[in-house]
């Protein structure tokens, strides 16, 4: 994944994060992910995500995947 999408994601995650008034933990547990990781995919150098990473973010914010990369 290039440097400029990965801050993209990021970005549309915290925006998810924000809209819905939640915690990085918070957003972490109901992604299922550990929040050192979740941390990570939202910080300023995000690291590459794997699809399946995404999958289990949109469940968590219960969207598609696929809107994940919507602006």
């Amino acid at each position: 994944m290039s440097t400029s999408t990965s801050k993209k994601l990021a970005k549309r995650i915290k925006e998810l994060r924000l809209e819905r008034g939640l915690t990085q933990e918070e957003a972490a547990k109901k992604c299922g992910l550990k929040y050192k990781y979740y941390q990570e995919y939202e910080g300023k150098k995000p690291r590459d995500m794997r699809l399946s990473t995404m999958d289990r973010i949109a469940k968590g914010f219960n969207i598609n995947t696929s809107e994940l990369f919507n602006d």
